[in-house]
């Protein structure tokens, strides 16, 4: 009786164990400002109310301007871009209302695939600048998924501060360069 409840006891512990270690927390990056796309800005937050876009506002955002062909229209998507603050990758009002549009593209052509590019300036370290670049390119991907974008067709991938689009060492450069553009990849 002794060995039978002994062995019971070792089963609990080793079954309580197994359980423990396959619960137990990955290593994660910690996300620090990561805003639900539902969720104001902090800009946001301190505008009157009358000036606070409204969700329904930013979602039904007019449909892209007609072009006489799907190149051009797809060379107009690829122009457009979103640009953050420094050391930021939270969206803006304008990052939204651009992202809206860029939706209204992808829904109107459900064949298109997409890489977003995310880019820094130069200040701060090759590895944290890569990692904010990620960090960019998956708000905007997590935007337009919030926007009704099937994630299967968004790829997302960091430049961090590899491919400035102005190689200048100055703050208008750096804004520039603090940006997520968008790739069309195909059908």
């Amino acid at each position: 009786m002794m060995k039978l409840t002994k062995g019971i006891i070792l089963l609990v512990v080793i079954s309580m164990m197994f359980f423990l270690a396959g619960c137990a927390k990955r290593g994660v990056a910690p996300v620090e400002e990561v805003t639900p796309p539902a969720q104001p800005t902090q800009e946001e937050a301190t505008m009157p109310e009358a000036e606070m876009p409204k969700m329904e506002e930013e979602v039904a955002v007019e449909p892209m301007l007609t072009t006489s062909s799907l190149e051009e229209e797809m060379a107009t998507f690829e122009q457009n871009m979103i640009f953050f603050e420094f050391d930021k990758f939270s969206l803006n009002p304008e990052a939204r209302k651009t992202l809206a549009e860029q939706a209204s593209f992808l829904n109107s052509n459900p064949e298109i695939k997409l890489r977003i590019e995310g880019y820094c300036d130069e200040r701060g370290t090759l590895e944290y600048n890569l990692a904010l670049g990620e960090r960019r390119a998956k708000s905007a991907q997590e935007y337009l998924v919030f926007l009704g974008i099937n994630p299967d067709r968004i790829s997302i991938i960091s430049y961090g501060e590899e491919r400035p689009m102005d190689p200048n060492h100055n703050e208008d450069a750096w804004a520039k360069n603090r940006r997520a553009q968008f790739d069309i990849l195909g059908k």
